[in-house]
């Protein structure tokens, strides 16, 4: 998307990226099961990440196994920006609802997610 191009960030990372705002230093195991997806696709998506400047993948303290993802000063930096990004499109998806409509579409959504969900 655009708006997140623009500041050099794929779609999808945004969500990694605000993970790791909110609690920096996670595996991509536990960024996977926070995001309701796979390890495998969390790792690809830090690999690119850490090219692009904006996290670094660190060795586990205490599992060799493992690696840490860390936000660069980059990374870091974009949180304003990004948010108000995500902001901005979430205003853009529901305008026109009014806040009725927006909180019964918030439920069918997470229903729809714990449907999927198994």
């Amino acid at each position: 998307m655009a708006a997140f191009a623009r500041h050099g960030v794929h779609e999808g990372q945004q969500f990694i990226l605000r993970r790791l705002w909110a609690e920096d230093g996670q595996t991509p195991g536990e960024l996977a099961r926070a995001l309701e997806l796979s390890t495998p696709t969390v790792t690809r998506a830090a690999i690119r990440m850490e090219a692009a400047g904006l996290l670094s993948r660190q060795p586990h303290p205490t599992d060799r196994r493992l690696v840490v993802l860390r936000l660069t000063e980059r990374g870091a930096a974009l949180e304003r920006d990004i948010g108000m990004e995500m902001r901005r499109l979430d205003e853009r998806a529901l305008a026109g609802l009014d806040d009725a409509e927006r909180a019964a579409l918030m439920r069918a959504l997470e229903q729809l997610r714990r449907n999927l969900a198994g």
